[in-house]
């Protein structure tokens, strides 16, 4: 970890950490707003306090009226007051947004996922990345997560050097020289103005070496530690073999022995580690608060200024010192984190070489799309072997199919294809005539209703469901839903459509069977009322009533759609005008059930009486 941010430059890690920031904004802009309003109002407050205090202490030596001091505490009170009203609703309005923080990672991952392209999403390599860094922000709190942690103190330490800075402008002011001499003429001097502020810069360098030498020292520790924790937590994984054995007495007390031992040795550490830190700053404080105290109380003496700037200049330079110290620390933590926003980025940044074209895909009320492969093949990323191999078909407007064949044959790559997930590595798709390619995209994806074989159901509301959409037609959801048999069902319960699925979020929500659940997909693709229905096992998790229900309808749920539906049951195959059956990448053979089965040499042959036996 240490290795990594060394090779980073501090240039490097800023624009890392810039770039997580506007990230940031993009998804939770109503957190970052509110914490930066809240910490300026934070820090502006003890200054108000301290200036009218030292404003008090001012007006009472030069011996101010009674009417002016009681103004300056009304107004003193009276401020404070109102800043700390403030400062309670603005900390209860940046309590309102939150929540939100420990989710960053996932909510914007997710906002990219739905916009990645489809072979990253299948790629075992992007898995593995995502994977790592979802850990990395579940155990370690890291990536997006932790600079939204970091923002309110680094905003608040920026501020507060920007205050401290503006209230102590007026500490250099120099007096008329006469009668001044040797210590009391050097501080009137504007050169031990420099001098202090060298002081002052040595010390920052001080801290700044100290927090970059000794934090990753700590963190790293702790790191380790962390790691051992998740080792044994991995026990739990192994639960059967533990039980089994009888091991469970040794499996605590080992951890147990191993934790605490480990644990107390990382105190011991870490003390050690933090007492040299504290030593070096305490030291240079020192040094520098006495000479500070020197220098004010001196241009104070001699008449610079009044005695209560005294208290405000060195309340305020020793904000500015803690600030600088906040500050570099907090980046200090932020080059670390970079290590997980690197991983992140690189997820966030996959490429997209897909062309998106530009043409308009023809709205036609007919329904009537005609989509050509020729002489298509198709290998998926980092595969030297064809799941698709010269393909060559022509839908018929209309036609119902039926694709079939052992698993890995091609039947579902063939459908990718024809959706665009993928392109082909040789030949081309057509519609119309016109390579697809050429369509604009989000247009050419309208033509397809889908019900993939790992599809799922959202945690949100029925209507929601059935439609993809937060604003949909509830009557069109109910007769989709009439269609594939859930209407009754559904028009029974309270809620109606707004009925939750799951209670993953919400706990009146419906938990619904595999078979219902499939329903709602198919549903889904009926909303959707797209030209060609693509249908994967459309029935794998139905009983064989609903199964049968379902083929029964069959054609008055596709209406005069293009349909296509893959399926391990070749007995749902009767109900198809064409069967493309596949095998090795390829279509071996393409007719009519009664044709296919009369061919006693062919595949379909094959398939069909290796099922049917269990059926006679």
């Amino acid at each position: 970890m240490t290795k990594k941010k060394n090779r980073r430059s501090l240039k490097t890690d800023l624009v890392l950490i810039l770039r997580g920031y506007r990230v940031l904004y993009e998804v939770c802009p109503q957190n970052i707003i509110w914490t930066t309003i809240n910490s300026i109002a934070q820090q502006f407050a003890p200054y108000f306090t301290l200036y009218l205090s030292a404003e008090i202490i001012n007006q009472l030596t030069a011996g101010a009226s009674l009417r002016t001091l009681f103004m300056l505490v009304l107004v003193t009170v009276t401020g404070q007051l109102l800043l700390n009203a403030s400062l309670h609703r603005l900390s209860l309005k940046q309590e309102e947004t939150e929540s939100i923080k420990f989710e960053l990672n996932e909510l914007y991952m997710l906002k990219v996922e739905c916009r990645m392209q489809y072979k990253h999403l299948e790629s075992p390599d992007t898995a593995l990345l995502r994977q790592k860094i979802r850990n990395s922000s579940i155990y370690g709190g890291n990536g997006l997560s932790r600079l939204l942690q970091y923002y309110q103190d680094l905003f608040g330490a920026i501020a507060n050097i920007i205050f401290s800075v503006s209230f102590t402008m007026s500490l250099f002011r120099t007096v008329s020289n006469a009668g001044l001499t040797g210590f009391t003429a050097f501080v009137n001097h504007p050169l031990s103005a420099l001098v202090l502020l060298a002081l002052i810069g040595l010390n920052i360098t001080a801290e700044m070496l100290s927090i970059y030498r000794f934090e990753p020292r700590h963190t790293n520790l702790w790191n380790a530690f962390a790691l051992r924790l998740s080792r044994c937590r991995s026990y739990s994984d192994c639960n059967a073999d533990v039980t089994v054995l009888g091991a469970v007495g040794l499996c605590i007390e080992r951890c147990r022995r191993i934790l605490i031992d480990y644990e107390n040795e990382c105190l011991r550490e870490s003390l050690k580690i933090s007492e040299k830190r504290s030593f070096i700053s305490r030291a240079m404080e020192t040094v520098t608060n006495l000479v500070l105290y020197l220098y004010i109380g001196a241009k104070a003496y001699i008449g610079t200024f009044g005695v209560g700037n005294f208290f405000l200049y060195t309340g305020s330079v020793d904000k500015f010192l803690k600030a600088v110290s906040n500050f570099g620390s907090s980046i200090s933590g932020l080059r670390r984190n970079n290590d997980y926003l690197v991983e992140l980025y690189r997820y966030l940044d996959l490429p997209d070489d897909m062309y998106r074209g530009t043409l308009s895909v023809e709205k036609r009320e007919d329904n009537k799309f005609e989509i050509e492969f020729r002489n298509v093949s198709f290998r998926y990323p980092g595969s030297d072997t064809y799941a698709l191999k010269n393909v060559s078909f022509k839908f018929r407007i209309g036609e119902r199919l039926a694709f079939v064949g052992m698993n890995g044959s091609g039947k579902t790559t063939f459908v990718k294809l024809l959706c665009r997930l993928y392109d082909p590595t040789e030949g081309r798709i057509l519609l119309k005539g016109i390579d697809i390619s050429k369509y604009n995209y989000d247009e050419y994806v309208k033509l397809f209703s889908v019900v993939f074989q790992d599809y799922f159901t959202f945690a949100f509301s029925l209507g929601e469901n059935v439609s993809a959409l937060q604003d949909y037609d509830a009557e069109k959801v109910w007769s989709s839903l009439k269609k594939v048999g859930l209407g009754e069902k559904f028009s029974q319960m309270e809620r109606g459509l707004e009925t939750p699925l799951g209670t993953d979020y919400q706990n009146d929500g419906v938990e619904i069977s595999g078979g219902e659940a499939q329903k709602v997909a198919l549903a889904r693709a009926l909303y959707k009322d797209a030209p060609y229905i693509i249908l994967d096992e459309p029935t794998a998790a139905l009983d064989p009533i609903a199964e049968a229900e379902v083929y029964s309808k069959f054609n008055e749920i596709v209406e005069d759609k293009t349909a296509i539906y893959i399926s391990h049951r070749l007995s749902s195959c009767r109900l198809a005008d064409k069967i493309l059956v596949f095998h090795d990448g390829e279509i071996v053979q393409q007719g009519s059930h009664d044709r296919l089965v009369a061919d006693t040499t062919g595949k379909y042959y094959e398939l069909w009486n290796a099922q049917a036996q269990y059926y006679t």
